[in-house]
């Protein structure tokens, strides 16, 4: 370890001076250079490559957990603690997560819908209950607002829709994709917040009209609608926060690659038991 570590900043400092530090002799260190690899090395520096590889390819969303999951998924032998050692030694960093905050209402008022969840986020099926809610991204044109709706039986994002402005409008394109897309049952639970874009007459007649069942967060409690925060969240950390959007197209496109090519059909979910949720409702749904 010490002469690898010599090797690998010799560009920055003497020789001398880091062989001096680490207490080891010039030449045993070039002793160790014109050594051939063993072959732990060699398997070593192999796992390295494909560890990194994919450390780019996800855009550091990964940590030691599910890219250790990820290798193994293709394909690669390898042990969790290796994988999370050997990402510690090259600096394989995953982005920073910022956690959301609990944000208090002064007044308290009676819900336009009561809470029918009460924090059981967990469904028996598909198209069972749905959570959505709105997040504003920011761009060098201005805010761009996302409405998402989202399946809580497997975490998918079913629904999504994009516009400058926090308004019905948006929201409801959200819920027409999702509807388009599942086409559910009545009786289906909807879950949002108290905001006054799902509390507006438009929202609650569409909700009507289409035999859902309108369940709302208590004000101000931001865990009550804790997966959609969750997934905003996600977002945030693994795109958004990393991105200088110039314009509102371009928040658009990436969301879209984010939500539609990674999160639904790539990206490892813990509660799944590490798979997509894609991959989770065809292994799980006849």
């Amino acid at each position: 370890m010490k002469y690898q570590f010599i090797q690998t900043h010799r560009a920055q400092h003497r020789i001398g001076l880091l062989c001096q530090a680490l207490a080891v002799s010039r030449s045993g260190y070039y002793a160790w250079r014109h050594r051939p690899l063993s072959a732990r090395a060699r398997a070593n520096a192999d796992l390295v490559e494909r560890m990194t590889h994919l450390h780019r390819q996800l855009k550091e969303r990964y940590g030691a957990l599910k890219l250790w999951r990820t290798l193994v998924a293709t394909g690669v032998s390898c042990g969790r603690h290796r994988v999370a050692r050997l990402r510690r030694q090259q600096g394989l960093i995953a982005t920073r997560t910022r956690r959301f905050r609990v944000m208090h209402e002064r007044h308290e008022f009676a819900p336009p819908a009561p809470n029918r969840l009460h924090q059981v986020f967990s469904a028996p099926a598909p198209n069972r209950i749905w959570a959505g809610d709105l997040t504003a991204i920011p761009t060098r044109a201005g805010w761009v607002y996302l409405a998402v709706i989202l399946d809580l039986y497997s975490r998918r994002v079913i629904g999504w829709a994009m516009s400058r402005k926090p308004d019905q409008h948006v929201a409801l394109t959200a819920l027409q994709m999702a509807l388009t897309h599942r086409r559910p049952r009545p009786g289906l639970i909807h879950h949002t917040d108290q905001g006054a874009t799902y509390t507006s007459l438009a929202y609650q007649r569409q909700l009507t009209q289409t035999g859902l069942v309108a369940s709302m967060s208590r004000k101000g409690n931001c865990y009550d609608n804790a997966v959609v925060e969750s997934f905003f969240s996600t977002l945030k950390n693994e795109l958004v926060h990393d991105q200088d959007f110039w314009t509102r197209e371009a928040a658009q496109a990436a969301v879209f690659e984010f939500i539609e090519v990674f999160y639904n059909r790539q990206r490892l979910h813990q509660t799944l038991g590490y798979v997509s949720p894609v991959q989770f409702e065809a292994a799980h749904v006849p």
